[in-house]
């Protein structure tokens, strides 16, 4: 009968949508270019160059009191030497060493370099130079070359946020990190499993907040990537048990420690309700209706998953992140380098990141201005410490409302159309006069 939807394609149109929302990233053997090239080339390669070589060899090199690098150079060194590992005072607020055994030894090689001026020189040049690597991966899996504008305004966007400059100061890892998470998205969407899931089961390996992205290839029944991003992080730890010196103390010493909310340096939500002294009954409210926020938004973009891969790829990975930072025990602001994937949509045709609000939290959880205020002094410090929460919790209601517009959009367009197929129908089958 005309105009009668059986229910298999009603399944079918909720958990697939019918068109994509965006233009192919590429098309075959071309890359995009933009009109601005070369002027903008002329801009922004100057300026990059600069922005680096600032960061790098001054900032970087300067440091600053939180010294990551040290932190876990010092614990792969007591490995060598037979020294326990997880032997500090965990009491205490300076930076400690939270790696797991496998995560320890597959950093062994850091301790083999004993000269810990290189050696911390030569890690914050491989995370600088894998930032830029990353941003220009990104570059070509939206379709633009890299002697577009594009690469460049993205290196000098990326070394003016904090997450790239308290990453090279902090010397810490996270820029390799970008790279292995935007390696994994790339090999993913080309269908290149075993080596996705060696990738992010070494991101998962080093830092477990990227378990949640395993999401992407279990809903699409990739279990090669899931069993790689499993395998990895499981095979290192049983090699180190019995290697890393000390190992069992990560159990016993180590996890009750990460189990605490430290009411400092933690811009997640539960460090805000430590710090505020918030009601458990309030906090346990807010991490709840934020959840339901991440669980909205993810399932809704399923849609998208086989019609437009890379805005729900992009976008998901997105929005698991941010929710990990948002609701997790832990969260720091540079961390926030991980939604650049996410922010590359903004190259296309359909983008979370064509909104302001999504803007605005951007500025939040990316900015390196400081809030210091004389006038207003609990205010300015209450803003310093957690306007990168405010950032990540509007990243999330946008992201979320985004894909319900977009879902709406088409379930509206989609009737159009059916109406009027129907009404030709209805014209053929009219009896002529």
């Amino acid at each position: 009968m005309i105009g009668v939807t059986s229910p298999t394609t009603r399944l079918e149109n909720l958990w697939v949508a019918r068109t994509p929302l965006t233009d192919p990233a590429t098309t075959p053997g071309k890359l995009r270019r933009t009109p601005f090239d070369r002027v903008g080339r002329a801009v922004a390669w100057p300026l990059t160059v600069v922005l680096a070589l600032h960061r790098v060899f001054v900032l970087a090199l300067n440091g600053s009191v939180t010294d990551d690098f040290t932190t876990v150079h010092s614990a792969v060194r007591r490995s060598l030497d037979g020294v326990p590992v997880y032997n500090e005072i965990y009491h205490h607020v300076d930076p400690h060493y939270l790696y797991n055994p496998g995560a320890t030894l597959l950093l062994t090689p850091l301790g083999w370099l004993t000269d810990i001026d290189a050696a911390r020189t030569a890690f914050i040049v491989v995370n600088a130079a894998a930032v830029i690597a990353a941003l220009a991966l990104l570059t070509r899996m939206f379709g633009y070359s890299l002697r577009s504008l594009v690469w460049p305004a993205a290196i000098a966007a990326a070394f003016l946020t904090e997450a790239v400059r308290n990453t090279l100061i902090f010397s810490n890892i996270n820029g390799l990190l970008l790279l292995a998470l935007v390696g994994f998205l790339s090999l993913l969407l080309s269908g290149k499993g075993w080596w996705a899931g060696l990738v992010i089961g070494v991101a998962i390996l080093i830092k477990p907040q990227f378990a949640p992205l395993l999401f992407l290839p279990a809903v699409k029944l990739d279990w090669r990537t899931v069993f790689g991003g499993v395998a990895v992080p499981v095979a290192f730890n049983l090699a180190a048990w019995p290697l890393v010196p000390g190992a069992s103390d990560y159990l016993s010493r180590l996890v009750p420690y990460l189990g605490d909310v430290r009411d400092y340096a933690n811009s997640s939500l539960a460090g805000a309700a430590v710090y505020f002294s918030m009601p458990p009954l309030l906090e346990n409210a807010l991490w709840l209706m934020f959840a339901a926020v991440v669980g909205v938004g993810v399932i809704v973009l399923l849609r998208w998953r086989y019609t437009d891969p890379l805005l729900w790829a992009a976008t998901t990975s997105g929005l698991l992140l941010a929710g990990v930072f948002f609701l997790s025990s832990l969260g720091q602001m540079y961390y926030s380098m991980m939604l650049f994937p996410m922010m590359f949509t903004v190259l296309q045709r359909t983008s979370v990141f064509h909104t302001w609000p999504a803007w605005l939290a951007a500025y939040l959880f990316l900015t390196p201005d400081s809030f210091h205020s004389v006038e207003q002094v609990d205010l300015s410090r209450w803003m310093g410490i957690f306007h990168p929460t405010i950032g990540w919790g509007m990243l999330l209601v946008v992201a979320a409302t985004c894909a319900v517009v977009w879902w709406r959009q088409e379930s509206l367009d989609s009737r159009h159309d059916r109406l009027q197929t129907d009404q030709r129908h209805r014209m053929a089958a009219a009896p002529h006069s």
